[in-house]
């Protein structure tokens, strides 16, 4: 092997290691505490759901955030808003830290979502400047998967850190996160040539949204992420306390059920990467909705009745998280294939879709919380629902635009 084979080798591996990194920063930023979160409610003085509003706030500003980003990134190019993210990011995590008062952390949520939004929008538009939707299709699957690291690791490693310091130290911990990734993004080439970048205002870019919001095929794709992602994040929400305060699981115990979920995401991913080129990104996705509804159905039943006990509820956040791995990827070149210029600001519509929508479903949790796991069965139930029948809309409006 020559050199330059050699050399070009490892400059694509170390690009998809710090592209998947980039995509894991929305589980990054969460999955780390969540195992302190009722530990965080006690310290703070939370009243019940309180807390929990981490969670959908930070999904507000992650949403909210893309949609700045992208237009920005077709302007200017992806690499320097990544690391302005990355700094952001950083400043927020050090004010999660320095928090005192419950409305302290969820507002530096909100700063550290902002940072945390460019990452994951400008990744996933890098993927799409560089393939084609089933080679993307492909190569989101395996980020997903090295991504899935993150939410595996993370909800043990923040147990650990509890256990051995303070929920302060996971913050802290996500600091020093953001600033290495800003390292490594640095050392990127850039992926959207000057010739390809929009030669408009900002002001003139952000209007763009308005084409994009007409276009069927990347809106249905969007809308199928988007009522999955409400269920996904009922999930991560609810999880917590559905376990640990209802079912009385420690917090390690409750690591390891949400890292048996991801485990699950893994294995869909992979059996997804090594399909989709043959079977189609538009089928995958088709049988990943199918089984994300049945899941759901699944999960509000064992979380209303009991059934099966604690066993049951693991089996049901097991199935409905393992489904993303052929749910997101799939979704995501789907929606981007249909865009021609723009992808930046294409993929923060997918994005605020996808991740404000995962703010309703932990901001529902939340508000009908009762003590019990029924609320985050039913909003999951709702999510795969939902889900599947925007999934059928999708597929029926993508045959239609290629026919005409």
């Amino acid at each position: 092997m020559s050199d330059a084979v050699r050399d070009q080798g490892t400059g694509e591996l170390r690009l998809l290691l710090t592209l998947g990194v980039l995509l894991a920063f929305a589980s990054i930023s969460t999955d780390l505490f969540l195992p302190a979160l009722p530990a965080m409610a006690e310290a703070l003085g939370a009243a019940e759901g309180e807390l929990e509003l981490v969670v959908s706030t930070y999904l507000l500003g992650f949403g909210a955030g893309q949609l700045l980003w992208g237009p920005v990134s077709d302007r200017f190019g992806r690499r320097g808003p990544i690391m302005a993210g990355l700094a952001v990011f950083a400043l927020g995590s050090a004010g999660c830290a320095l928090a005192t008062e419950p409305w302290h952390v969820i507002s530096w949520r909100v700063v550290q979502a902002l940072g945390a939004s460019a990452g994951v929008a400008l990744a996933r538009a890098m993927v799409r400047d560089l393939y084609d939707r089933d080679r993307a299709a492909r190569v989101l699957s395996t980020l997903m998967t090295v991504m899935a690291v993150a939410p595996l690791l993370g909800p043990l490693v923040g147990a650990q850190i509890l256990a051995l310091a303070s929920w302060q130290a996971i913050f802290w911990t996500l600091v020093a996160i953001g600033l290495g990734t800003l390292a490594a993004v640095a050392g990127l080439s850039e992926s959207l040539p000057p010739e390809d970048r929009s030669e408009d205002a900002i002001g003139r870019s952000f209007r763009t949204y308005a084409e994009l919001l007409g276009n069927r095929a990347l809106m249905a794709h969007a809308g199928a992420i988007g009522f999955f992602y409400v269920g996904v994040f009922a999930v991560v929400a609810g999880g917590p306390f559905a376990f640990v305060t209802y079912h009385g699981l420690s917090p390690s115990a409750y690591a390891l059920v949400f890292a048996s979920g991801v485990f699950g995401l893994m294995i869909a991913n992979m059996v997804n990467a090594r399909l989709v080129t043959r079977v189609g990104s538009d089928r995958m996705l088709r049988g990943g909705a199918a089984g994300a509804a049945l899941a759901g159905l699944f999960f509000v039943v064992v979380a209303g009745t009991d059934l099966f006990g604690v066993a049951g509820l693991i089996l049901a956040s097991f199935l409905y998280n393992a489904l993303n791995g052929l749910i997101t990827a799939n979704a995501i070149a789907g929606a981007l294939a249909k865009v021609t210029r723009g992808a930046g600001s294409a993929s923060a519509v997918v994005g605020a879709i996808q991740y404000g929508s995962g703010m309703i479903g932990a901001a529902l949790v939340g508000a009908l919380a009762d003590g019990t796991p029924l609320p985050m069965g039913a909003v999951a139930c709702l999510g795969g629902l939902g889900c599947l029948g925007l999934t059928l809309v999708a597929s029926r409006t993508a045959r239609r635009d290629d026919k005409g």
